[in-house]
Parts: C-alpha cells; sequence; structure tokens
C-alpha cells in the first residue's frame, strides 16, 4: 500500500529491504505473542472479592495489634488492663478437647511470716488453647493458692508464667502454628479460621491476626540480626519480586516489591549457614538495595536489573550476573520453532553447566582451577561469536534482544571464572524466592504495607529454617516462649535459625 506521504519505491533492492524488514517486524511480534502466551496466568479482572478484602482487612488488624504490643510493653499499666479484658471477653474453649494439666506451684511451703505450715485455700485455673498437628487440646494451668492459719493477710502463689498474649487462649505454639500455617504453607487466615471451625473450636479471623501482629513484633529483632549476618559475609545473592498491597480507598492493589537477599556456601564448602532475609519496600527504585546493603562489601550475584549497577558504583560492590537468565532467553526463542543461531548458543550455555555440576561441593580454589581449564575456553569463544552472530540478524528482533541482553552483561557474566565462590547463575535465591510467589498466588495481595514487613518478617525465618534443615514449628515455638521469657538481646545469636540446625554426629575413637 502507499498514500502520498510515504510513496512505495519501485527499486527490486529498496524494495526486498523492506520486505525483509516487515518480516523481522512480524517475527518478533509473533515471540512477544508466544512468550505472552506462555507467561500468561492468573485472573485479569481488577475488581476485589469478599475473601481478598478480608484478607486486607485481616493485615491492618495486625498492623494495630503490633501497634498496641509496641504500647504495653512501653505502658504496664496499658498492658495489665488490656489484659484484663481479654480474660472478661475471650469465653470458654470447648469442653471436648483434651486438657493437659500442668500446675505451677511453690518450692517453699513454709509461711514466709512465721514459717508454720502452709495450707491450700483454693487456685487459679487458666485455660488456653494449644495446637498440635492435626490435633486440638487445652492447656489448663493450676496455679496453687497457699495460706497461713496463723497470719491471715499471707497468701503465697507461685507467679503466673509470661506468655505472647496475655489474658489471650493461644500457647505459643498455636501462634507458631498459625504462621507457619500463613506464611509456609500459604493458608490466609480466614481459612485457617473455618479449618479450625470444622472441629469446633471457632476462632475469628480477626483474632488470629492479632495473634499474628504480636508474634511479627516479637520477631522483628531476630529478623534485623538475621539480616546484619548475611550482609557480613563477603558473597551475596539478590533478587525481587512484586507484592501487590492492598491501596485504601481504591479498592484496587498498588505494586511493591519484596527484595530477597541469600547466602549459601554449601556449593563450595564455606563455613557459614546459609540463610535469606526479605525486606519489602514500597517501590523497585536502586534506592532501596542500595539502602538494604549500607556496609555490604563483596561480591553480589545478581539477575540484569538495572538497579544493582547503580548500587555497584556507588558501593563497593562487584556484581556477578547469571547464566539461567542468558540461556532462558536462548530458550524460549528455541521452544518457538528452528531456531540455529539460539540452539547452538543453548549447546554451548549447557557445556558450561555440565562442568558445574561435576565440580559443585568442591572447594573454591579447586572450583576455580577447573573452571580456568575448561570454562573460561567456552566463555572466551562465545563472545566473539555472539558478536558476529549479531551483525547478521535483525537489529528489532527478539534474538538480537537475547544477543544483548548477555553482551552487556559479560563482565559479570564472566566473573565466576576467576572466583570460585561465585555460582554459574543465581538460582539459589531464585529458590528461596518462590515461597513468596506461591503465598502471593493464594493470598493475591498484602493488606497494607506493615501487613508486606510481616509477611517479610515471618518468611525470613521460615525459609532460613528449610534451608538448614530446621523445623519452623518447633524453631518458632521456642524462639517465640525464650522471647517472652525475657531471652537477653545480648544473646539474640542464639535464636537464629542456623543456631537450631541439626549438628553432625561425631566419630568416636
Amino acid at each position: 500500500m502507499s498514500n502520498a506521504a510515504n510513496p512505495l519505491t519501485n527499486d527490486p533492492i529498496a524494495l526486498r529491504a523492506m520486505l525483509a524488514e516487515e518480516r523481522a517486524e512480524n517475527e518478533r511480534l509473533r515471540q512477544i505473542i508466544k512468550e505472552l502466551q506462555r507467561h500468561r496466568f492468573g485472573r485479569r479482572a481488577e475488581s476485589l472479592p469478599i475473601d481478598q478484602l478480608l484478607l486486607g482487612l485481616e493485615e491492618a488488624e495486625q498492623i494495630e495489634a503490633e501497634g498496641l504490643a509496641g504500647e504495653e510493653a512501653a505502658d504496664p499499666a496499658k498492658h495489665a488492663d488490656r489484659a484484663r479484658k481479654r480474660r472478661a471477653n475471650r469465653g470458654s474453649l470447648p469442653a471436648h478437647l483434651p486438657r493437659v494439666e500442668q500446675i505451677i506451684d511453690v518450692q517453699d511451703k513454709t509461711c514466709p511470716c512465721c514459717r508454720g505450715e502452709l495450707h491450700a485455700m483454693g487456685e487459679d485455673v487458666s485455660e488456653r488453647l494449644d495446637i498440635v498437628p492435626a490435633q486440638f487440646r487445652v492447656i489448663v494451668t493450676r496455679r496453687p493458692k497457699y495460706a497461713c492459719r496463723a497470719c491471715e493477710e499471707v497468701v503465697v502463689q507461685a507467679p503466673a508464667p509470661a506468655r505472647l498474649v496475655e489474658g489471650g487462649i493461644p500457647t505459643e505454639a498455636t501462634v507458631a502454628y498459625v504462621l507457619v500455617s500463613k506464611y509456609a504453607d500459604h493458608l490466609p487466615l480466614y481459612r485457617q479460621a473455618q479449618i479450625y471451625a470444622r472441629q469446633g473450636v471457632n476462632l475469628d479471623r480477626s483474632t488470629l491476626a492479632d495473634w499474628v501482629g504480636k508474634a511479627a513484633f516479637l520477631l522483628r529483632p531476630v529478623h534485623e540480626r538475621l539480616f546484619e549476618r548475611l550482609k557480613a559475609s563477603t558473597k551475596l545473592f539478590a533478587d525481587e519480586t512484586t507484592a501487590p498491597v492492598l491501596d485504601p480507598g481504591r479498592g484496587r492493589t498498588k505494586t511493591g516489591q519484596f527484595f530477597a537477599y541469600a547466602r549459601d556456601e554449601r556449593p563450595w564448602g564455606g563455613a557459614d549457614p546459609p540463610g535469606v532475609t526479605y525486606l519489602y519496600a514500597p517501590n523497585r527504585k536502586a534506592e532501596q538495595p542500595i539502602r538494604h546493603l549500607q556496609g555490604f562489601t563483596g561480591v553480589l550475584q545478581v539477575d540484569g536489573y538495572a538497579g544493582y549497577n547503580t548500587l555497584a558504583g556507588k558501593n563497593a560492590v562487584s556484581l556477578a550476573f547469571c547464566w539461567s537468565h542468558v540461556r532462558r532467553k536462548f530458550y524460549d526463542l528455541a521452544q518457538g520453532g528452528p531456531a540455529p543461531i539460539a540452539s547452538e548458543a543453548l549447546l554451548r550455555i549447557t557445556e558450561l553447566y555440565r562442568i558445574e555440576s561435576d565440580i559443585r561441593g568442591r572447594f573454591a580454589e579447586e572450583r576455580r582451577d577447573v573452571r580456568q581449564a575448561r570454562s573460561r575456553p567456552i566463555v572466551e569463544a562465545l563472545e566473539p561469536w555472539l558478536h558476529a552472530k549479531l551483525l547478521l540478524v535483525s537489529q528489532k528482533s527478539k534474538l538480537a534482544d537475547a544477543i544483548r541482553y548477555a553482551l552487556s552483561r559479560w563482565a559479570g557474566l564472566s566473573r565466576f571464572l576467576d572466583d570460585g565462590r561465585v555460582e554459574i547463575d543465581s538460582n539459589v535465591v531464585e529458590r528461596a524466592i518462590r515461597p513468596i510467589a506461591l503465598n502471593r498466588k493464594n493470598a493475591l495481595f498484602a493488606g497494607s504495607d506493615g501487613g508486606a514487613e510481616h509477611w517479610a518478617v515471618v518468611a525470613s525465618l521460615i525459609e532460613t529454617c528449610k534451608l538448614n534443615g530446621v523445623d519452623p514449628q518447633a524453631y518458632l515455638v521456642d524462639v517465640i516462649a525464650r522471647i517472652v521469657d525475657g531471652h537477653p538481646q545480648s544473646q539474640i545469636d542464639d535464636l537464629l535459625p542456623w543456631a537450631y540446625a541439626p549438628q553432625p554426629l561425631k566419630a568416636v575413637a
């Protein structure tokens, strides 16, 4: 077709050039459509169903609970008043649940006044809901009271143990179970409430949200210390994923970000235990990783996100890039039909991965030596080959985009050749961030920025437990109980997940 502004040329050479350009553009558009078809999933409607609105409400209630916990920590009078109100309003637990009684008694049953023998005059009885896997039970705590027959005003009783929820019904194990169900098993609180109701335990979703908020407030120092320990390393992985967050007043969501920072030295026999920390940020700007990684110096292994380049320019950070992301772009092209250049690139990258499988688990120095001997020739041959192929294809094609993606990051992609601590890809952190995506798929969004921060705190501890072979349920029960009992801040390293890791058996001489 032609028009006055764009007359069609009669030059055969120009026509062939125009036709080739049109074919390249059509091929690019076909590749884009195929890529969208492969990656499309989930609902597209922006309207929010009632279940999702309830999720937003529960996050807001968690924020309120965290704020109240802070007020109670600072004001003993408020703490006592709210505990008294909980005792008055909590109701009774179902009678059919088994009771496990524990008696908290005084050790000395002589009168502190006249040293005469004390006699029992009654007791305080409290009941809290406790959960063990697939079973509910009620922990009955009895605290006998003793009086002296000679001294009428003397009453002796063991002090009540500290609790996460003063005046409430949950044990620390119950709260831990709710946390693991929500953040590890991806069960939103309203679904958990439905599960509990089937056993006759009627727990309002807002009550569960209150427990989660208090636990997140309690665990925040452990989360902060975990990230401090990771930043003290000389090699970290980083990745980020979207975090849809309810935008109040609009009935829609805004897009926040979860940044994940992970350490895993097991592939090269490092001494530090693996761990991952998630941090929520309201946006994906480069200022976020710059702020997060203040004080970190070393190698940061990342994907192609440009924000990390700004970080490397400001801090003493060396970037190592991910061959998996390079391979994925060529793989997508090869899957779409005949693609000899993409297929050849895949074969060469596959050889690099074959070498990596041979040296996984060896010490860093040995990995570096093998890479110098076997991987470096492949990488050094691949770069000029990609430059040559880039000249043969349309610069608007997806293949050209894939080649330019690799060549523009070549220094970071080559860094693994000279440092045995560096992995060939950032799959470690991609695996660590996958549970965030699973939870997002079930919950669809966080109810607020504060709720997303709770998500980051608890998920960091749970996923680090998994990396170290620690049961998250048992870990959270113990950590919550120890903090409630007044665990000293100076010994907070004892509460990090890897402190609970099973110790290898020592050989007996």
